[in-house]
């Protein structure tokens, strides 16, 4: 089996990348290596992934249409699994349009690369960030989900519907995933249990928004990832348009304070907090409903919250004392136009 990875060298896209090469998939991994974070990190993900014989590597932006297509026609795909796009939703309100770019036109690109090779499943990165101004808890993919708070948000809106479109035109079969938030080894610098540890290691204050008053339902990478294989062997069946979301999320939302005090217990030290009120874009509470995906797929959530801020926080020492002494550990290589 051969597997198209877009943003390969991201978060989810590199541990999903492993978990396939380590079940004996070939993986063809895409990633245009944007300056959003920190790219040494990006690069020390895909270090890891090019010691592998089964991983191939191509540095391009999917906004691209003409490297897009070109890639669809010279390579074969059994399965695409599209995780490449611009993250974050307080960095839509500083640069909206690279998300327009890559969000809206780099997907766009994606499903005509889809239709066009016939893909037996497109399986692509949406967001609990669909909810938006939604009171109602837990989250459902039956829910409306037309107030989007933010461009992020609104962007991974237009992908589940332009999917959609694909789908029932062209019989496409497509799985959207909405992730909530995903935290573990070799995460996101601009999520906030990344900042916290961060911060707190090194005697630094963090912020704390909305007073602390937020509900977060925190899903470990591993559990994430178990989540999207078992997906990627399900395509779609129904008839109208061979098209279905999930949610994947622990089932479980933690109080932000809660999050906190595991990293306090997990690193030995007290957080200096900066008490802030809530940012523009942020929600109060995300919490997913999954009977869907357990239904289906038999997807259960495994890994509790201390197990997973130990295994971070020991992923992040590790990593910081290897990049304090030498980058060139990891073979970095430099970063694609």
């Amino acid at each position: 089996m051969r597997i198209l990875v877009t943003g390969a060298a991201g978060f989810i896209g590199f541990h999903l990348a492993q978990r396939l090469l380590h079940d004996g998939v070939q993986v063809y991994g895409i990633d245009n290596l944007n300056d959003y974070y920190d790219v040494n990190l990006k690069q020390a993900r895909l270090a890891q992934l090019r010691s592998h014989p089964n991983f191939q590597f191509q540095c391009f932006d999917l906004s691209d249409r003409n490297s897009t297509a070109a890639l669809f026609s010279e390579q074969t795909f059994d399965c695409v699994v599209h995780l490449a796009a611009q993250a974050g939703v307080r960095y839509s309100i500083k640069n909206p349009d690279a998300y327009i770019d890559s969000n809206i036109v780099g997907f766009a690109n994606v499903l005509e690369g889809c239709r066009h090779q016939k893909i037996a499943h497109l399986v692509f990165a949406s967001s609990s960030s669909v909810y938006g101004a939604s009171h109602k808890v837990p989250s459902s993919v039956e829910d409306n989900v037309d107030h989007p708070v933010s461009l992020y948000a609104a962007t991974k809106k237009a992908n589940e519907l332009m999917a959609h479109s694909y789908s029932h035109l062209y019989d496409l079969p497509v799985t959207g995933l909405r992730f909530f938030t995903v935290y573990g080894p070799w995460g996101r610098p601009d999520m906030a249990y990344f900042a916290f540890v961060d911060a707190i290691a090194s005697n630094q204050p963090i912020d704390v928004y909305n007073h602390g008053y937020m509900e977060r339902d925190f899903t470990y990478i591993d559990d994430v990832i178990e989540g999207i294989v078992r997906v990627i062997h399900r395509p779609p069946q129904t008839s109208a348009a061979p098209y279905k979301i999930y949610n994947i999320g622990n089932h479980t939302p933690v109080n932000l304070l809660r999050f906190i005090e595991v990293i306090e217990a997990e690193l030995g030290k007290t957080a200096q907090k900066n008490w802030l009120p809530m940012q523009p874009g942020d929600v109060p509470i995300t919490y997913a409903d999954v009977t869907d995906l357990m239904q289906d797929t038999g997807f259960q959530p495994q890994t509790s919250l201390e197990d997973g801020i130990h295994a971070f926080v020991e992923w992040y020492h590790t990593y910081h004392t290897v990049k304090l002494h030498s980058l060139r550990h990891y073979s970095v290589r430099p970063r694609c136009a």
